[in-house]
């Protein structure tokens, strides 16, 4: 029988004490930080009972796998053939990045985002030169409710040695005029140490 409460696309970050990631590092890039925390567990579907006692004082951020939206299908296309997935084994280190971007980005149409995304700043075009070495996966808050404090939360895997490639992937990145439209931002890095 299956059971349809799951829902495969919603995913959980849970930041407290326990976690199968060691947290090495937490700061704010633009405006509020999350609380400081030991360790980040990953959950795909409902949160399993239990797990929100470990966040009492650190964070619960819920997103869900979508529709891409501002992409052609060329770049779907080739963003797919490129892309890794998540979790593989040489991936050990790993970065939550939520991201909430202000009204002015929210009140302008699709075309218009999607010109700023991509003609403006570029934004497929610098995370293919990433491709392989860099596993995305990419989850929208604004699908579940209007009031989360983020509108995505983006999670990240790569081997050690690709570390540099990503710092200068977030650098470019945040050069672009897009990042003038967020008003959050905050880096949570991690390493898969094997521990819970």
């Amino acid at each position: 029988m299956q059971d349809v409460g799951i829902n495969e696309r919603l995913w959980t970050f849970v930041g407290g004490d326990l976690g199968a990631f060691r947290v090495l590092n937490t700061h704010a890039v633009i405006g509020a930080p999350l609380p400081d925390v030991a360790r980040l567990n990953v959950f795909s579907g409902a949160t399993p009972e239990g797990a929100a006692a470990v966040v009492a004082p650190g964070f619960s951020l819920r997103g869900v796998v979508s529709n891409e939206r501002y992409v052609t299908r060329p770049e779907k296309t080739a963003l797919v053939a490129a892309q890794a997935a998540i979790g593989r084994a040489d991936a050990r280190l790993g970065a939550l990045i939520p991201i909430k971007k202000n009204a002015a980005w929210w009140a302008l149409t699709q075309d218009e985002r999607r010109r700023i995304f991509e003609e403006d700043s570029s934004h497929i075009a610098l995370g293919m030169r990433a491709l392989p070495a860099i596993a995305r996966r990419l989850h929208h808050c604004r699908d579940l409710m209007e009031a989360a404090p983020f509108d995505f939360l983006t999670w990240f895997d790569f081997a050690p040695e690709h570390r540099a490639q990503f710092e200068d992937l977030l650098g470019a990145l945040r050069a672009t005029k897009e990042w003038d439209y967020v008003e959050r931002e905050v880096e949570v890095w991690v390493e898969r140490d094997g521990r819970v």
